[in-house]
C-alpha cells in the first residue's frame, strides 16, 4: 500500500475512507497511550498536572498551588491570538480564495514555501513567490510574541482536519535539517489537543549525532544556537512512560521549541477532532540556512521570496 490512494493516504497512513475501502485495520493510538500516565497542560500555570483532558485540568487550577506540576520548557499556548472576526474572515478567505489539495490521514492542505526533500536533504525555491496577502497580518503579529522575535517564516501551510474522515496526524518530530527550532501553529477554527510522547532515541544527547530519523543528527550541528537547551538524560527521564496533552483552543497560538520540539514526538489523535479544524502551520529555517550560516547561499533566494506578498481578491481583515 505504498502507492498514493484516491483519498491521499499512502503507506501506514490511513483515513476512515481507505480503511473501509481497502480493509485497513487501524490500531488505536489513543488506546495504546491510555495505558500510560497522562499529564495535561494548564494554560494558567504553564505546567503539567495529572489528567487526560486539558480543560478538566484547567478547571482545577485553583488547587494547583497545592500540587507540584511538571515543567517542560519549550511550550507556549497563547489564547485569543486571533479575534473572532479575524478567525472567521481568515477561514472564509482560505476556503474561497485558495484551492485545497488532498493530504494524508484525512487532511487537506494549502502549502506556500520551498520544495524540500528531507531524505536527500535537497532544497530548491520551486514556484515559491511569497505568502497570501490576507495572512500577512499574522506574521506581523508574531513580532508581539517574545519567543518569536526574529522569526522569519519560510513555509506557511493551511491544514484542515475533518472528523468525518477520521482526520489525525501520527506521532512525529518535524524535520530538523531544514525547519528551525520554533514550530508555530495558529488555530483559526475548532478546538483540539496536541499529544506529546517522549522520543526514546533522543533521551541521550551523546547519541544525538547518530540519529538519522527526522534528521535529528543535524541538531548536533546547531545545538548551541537553541533558545532552550535540550534536557540531559537524567533530567528527561521523568517523562518516561508518560503522555503529555496540550490544549489547542480555537483562535490560539501554539509554539514548540527546545526539548518539547526535539525530544518529543507530537501527534493529533483522531478522537480529539470532534469538529472541523483549520490551522496555519509556520516554519523557519535552521541556523545553517540563515545569514552567515554554512548554507546561507542556498537559502538566500527563499528568504527573499518569503518577504513577498501574493495578491488575492481577499476580503481584507
Amino acid at each position: 500500500m505504498n502507492t498514493v490512494r484516491p483519498c491521499g493516504c499512502k503507506g501506514m497512513r490511513s483515513c476512515l475512507k481507505c480503511e473501509q475501502d481497502f480493509h485497513i485495520k487501524k490500531v488505536s493510538l489513543r488506546e495504546n497511550l491510555e495505558k500510560f500516565e497522562s499529564l495535561a497542560y494548564c494554560v494558567e500555570c504553564g505546567r503539567f498536572y495529572p489528567g487526560w483532558e486539558p480543560e478538566k485540568v484547567r478547571e482545577q487550577h485553583l488547587w494547583h498551588q497545592e500540587q507540584v506540576g511538571i515543567d517542560l520548557p519549550g511550550v507556549v499556548v497563547k489564547e485569543n491570538f486571533l479575534t473572532i472576526k479575524e478567525g472567521q474572515q481568515l477561514l472564509d478567505n482560505i476556503d474561497h480564495l485558495l484551492p485545497w489539495t488532498l493530504s494524508q490521514s484525512g487532511r487537506r492542505k494549502q502549502n506556500f514555501g520551498p520544495k524540500t526533500n528531507f531524505k536527500r536533504r535537497k532544497l530548491r525555491n520551486g514556484q515559491f513567490k511569497g505568502f497570501p496577502d490576507f495572512t500577512a497580518f499574522i506574521q506581523h503579529r508574531f513580532k508581539e510574541i517574545n519567543i518569536l522575535d526574529n522569526f522569519q517564516t519560510i513555509e506557511q501551510c493551511s491544514l484542515e482536519y475533518d472528523p468525518s474522515k477520521g482526520a489525525s496526524i501520527d506521532p512525529h518530530i518535524d524535520d530538523c535539517w531544514i525547519w528551525g527550532e520554533r514550530v508555530v501553529t495558529v488555530n483559526c477554527l475548532g478546538n483540539a489537543v496536541l499529544t506529546l510522547t517522549l522520543y526514546e532515541e533522543a533521551k541521550d544527547l551523546h547519541n544525538l549525532s547518530k540519529l538519522q530519523k527526522y534528521n535529528l543528527a543535524v541538531v548536533a550541528d546547531y545545538q548551541q544556537f537553541l533558545r532552550e537547551p535540550l534536557f540531559p538524560k537524567e533530567k528527561i527521564q521523568i517523562f518516561e512512560s508518560k503522555v503529555l496533552r496540550i490544549p489547542m483552543p480555537n483562535l490560539s497560538l501554539i509554539v514548540l521549541y527546545g526539548p518539547a520540539r526535539y525530544q518529543f514526538e507530537h501527534s493529533v489523535l483522531r478522537e480529539d477532532i470532534l469538529e472541523r479544524r483549520v490551522c496555519l502551520a509556520y516554519r523557519e529555517f535552521t541556523a545553517m540556512y540563515l545569514k552567515d550560516g554554512e548554507f546561507s547561499d542556498k537559502g538566500k533566494e527563499i528568504l527573499q521570496n518569503s518577504l513577498k506578498i501574493c495578491c488575492t481578491r481577499e476580503n481584507k481583515i
